[in-house]
């Protein structure tokens, strides 16, 4: 059932809202509790240093499992490639392991990102996320909003209705030579190269940079005010989905080099901030 402009009903949305929660802390349990000693590389991507392991692969088939018995006209997008075509106007977006570097190097910043979206994935700004959640194996926690609904932390195997959940905020600084900046680099070495050099001109002007290696957790931690705005260019629809939503319904601002984040830019942060680390980045 869908509402206006074929956005889900609101009854749906808390539904779908908990599924995401539900789906997200079974395969953080998953890769956290059934990781290996010595985690196998399966392949890699775009360069020798951007790797998928074993465990994405498995991560990413439980989470389809999982997503196609619940919801079996719905779509999928994924990082790992097994996408799905549905017939519902609604598709997952879903990264198994985001953070794939840090999990195979036993380094504990690693997520599983799973978020529900309306429109056309492929085309930027085309898209809508209605619900989604991050979930935090290292930390035992999973991060959800729904659209209207705001930003939550709640303990792995909890529901997103739990009384002990803990609403989200991002910060509150309002100047940009405070401010704490997450950002993330490239695999390829001329995309490095690149970024190397905008750093010379975002170094002088922040209080510090900080390289968690995860997106989604970079986003979460914009949303819950543990740093002040993010800025990284080369993500996927898989990489922000979730994390997306979760700043806006934390009171932030997630934008690009236009309107919408993505590829080119991915810029969130406070209000106060976002038009000037922006600029950090585009000039």
């Amino acid at each position: 059932m869908t509402g206006d402009a074929g956005q889900p009903s609101g009854e749906v949305v808390v539904e779908l809202e908990r599924l995401c929660v539900e789906v997200a802390a079974e395969a953080s349990r998953f890769i956290r509790d059934e990781r290996p000693d010595r985690v196998r590389v399966a392949q890699t991507k775009s360069t020798e240093t951007d790797v998928v392991t074993l465990m994405d692969t498995a991560s990413e088939r439980l989470i389809h499992e999982r997503l196609l018995a619940a919801r079996p006209d719905d779509g999928i997008l994924g990082e790992e490639g097994a996408d799905v075509a549905g017939s519902s106007g609604l598709t997952w977006v879903v990264d198994p392991i985001d953070g794939t570097v840090n999990y195979l190097y036993d380094i504990p910043a690693y997520a599983v990102s799973i978020a529900v979206v309306t429109g056309d994935v492929s085309v930027a700004g085309g898209w809508t996320v209605v619900a989604g959640a991050v979930a935090d194996p290292s930390r035992r926690v999973v991060h959800h909003a729904r659209r209207g609904g705001g930003s939550w932390t709640v303990a792995e195997g909890e529901g997103p209705d739990s009384r002990t959940g803990r609403a989200l905020h991002v910060s509150d600084e309002t100047l940009l030579a405070r401010t704490l900046l997450a950002t993330g680099f490239g695999y390829a070495a001329e995309t490095r190269a690149r970024q190397a050099e905008v750093m010379t001109r975002v170094l002088p002007a922040v209080r510090d940079i900080r390289r968690i290696g995860s997106a989604a957790l970079d986003l979460v931690r914009v949303a819950e005010g543990t740093v002040d705005a993010y800025a990284e260019a080369g993500l996927n629809p898989w990489d922000l989905a979730a994390g997306w939503l979760l700043v806006e319904e934390a009171g932030g601002v997630v934008t690009g080099t236009g309107r919408h984040p993505g590829k080119e830019l991915t810029v969130a942060a406070p209000p106060s901030l976002v038009d000037e680390v922006k600029a950090l980045f585009v000039g």
